[in-house]
């Protein structure tokens, strides 16, 4: 079938992909150390692959595993577990991984609200837990018997103390509604050409996000894509540029593609091909585009405010 002209979901086949696959490092060449690491997708399972990575290496940790659901990503299943188990696999990879963040280093994990309760105490014993971030994912399916899914955390910790965290640069840009002046000039607002708005400091709900689809560069084929602006807060907020981002499930190459745009350097590992086929495709389409829908001069825009 063909797609329409709007359509630009990425989801190139291992055929048509192959010049992209090669560009990815594998197990043996890391192995090996034939290649640097440093800003290449490594295709390879993450449990393989992380006792290879320097100690250190990573300023932040950018981590969406795989929530605690039966889904099928690219005919590889993961399938829902009991809750014990869960957090044995949440150990498994925690333990893989630590040795790659620095001290004074910052991780974020991705989960649902069922993933949370477990990923959320397990963390705790691995990090100091700062916070926990919900976003709205304005695409949650219905239900009949329950309340519609729309909602999804973030785990905020750090590896002790003296961690980055640049507010200035994670300020959400929001349309004054009632405008208020003290002697005729605006208290804590701007107008301008475009309109009265306030840059405001972020809280730990987060209502303007949009989740890609199929009319957006950045879509993917992929079943759990997160949205660059998303990911772009937590790396603004949680490193300096030239800082190194890593991404231990790095799926379509979200956090890599936005570290990249961000002038940050990325390691990413993904095990599966067709997946990093598309991430190193999206790095390419970097070069050329570095725009981040729903940021621009600086701040986040509100949902649907444009580009």
């Amino acid at each position: 079938m063909n797609k329409s002209p709007r359509n630009k979901t990425i989801d190139t086949s291992l055929q048509e992909g192959k010049e992209y696959l090669e560009k990815c490092l594998s197990l043996e060449d890391l192995k090996a150390e034939e290649e640097d690491p440093m800003n290449r997708i490594i295709c390879a399972d993450l449990f393989d692959a992380c006792g290879y990575i320097p100690a250190g290496a990573a300023d932040l940790l950018v981590v969406d595993p795989p929530y605690n659901l039966t889904k099928d990503y690219n005919g590889e299943n993961f399938s829902k577990r009991k809750p014990q188990e869960y957090e044995e696999y949440t150990r498994r990879w925690l333990d893989a991984t630590k040795h790659i963040l620095r001290d004074g280093g910052t991780i974020y994990v991705c989960c649902d609200w069922e993933s949370s309760l477990i990923i959320g105490q397990v963390l705790s014993d691995y990090y100091t837990v700062r916070n926990r971030i919900t976003w709205q994912r304005e695409k949650g399916r219905g239900a009949r018997a329950n309340w519609k899914n729309s909602m999804e955390d973030i785990w905020f910790a750090t590896k002790g103390d003296g961690y980055t965290f640049n507010i200035d640069d994670v300020k959400l840009r929001r349309k004054v509604i009632a405008p208020y002046k003290e002697d005729g000039v605006p208290k804590d607002w701007q107008e301008t050409d475009h309109g009265k708005f306030r840059d405001t400091h972020p809280s730990n709900f987060w209502d303007d996000i949009t989740v890609p689809f199929w009319s957006m560069a950045e879509n993917t084929a992929h079943p759990a894509q997160k949205p660059e602006k998303l990911i772009a807060k937590l790396i603004l907020a949680s490193s300096h540029e030239g800082d190194v981002v890593f991404d231990p499930f790095a799926g379509s190459g979200t956090t890599c593609v936005t570290a990249k745009k961000l002038n940050r350097r990325f390691i990413g590992v993904e095990k599966d091909k067709r997946y990093c086929i598309w991430s190193q495709q999206r790095l390419e389409m970097a070069e050329k585009d570095s725009t981040i829908q729903g940021y621009r001069d600086g701040v986040f825009m509100e949902r649907n405010a444009g580009r």
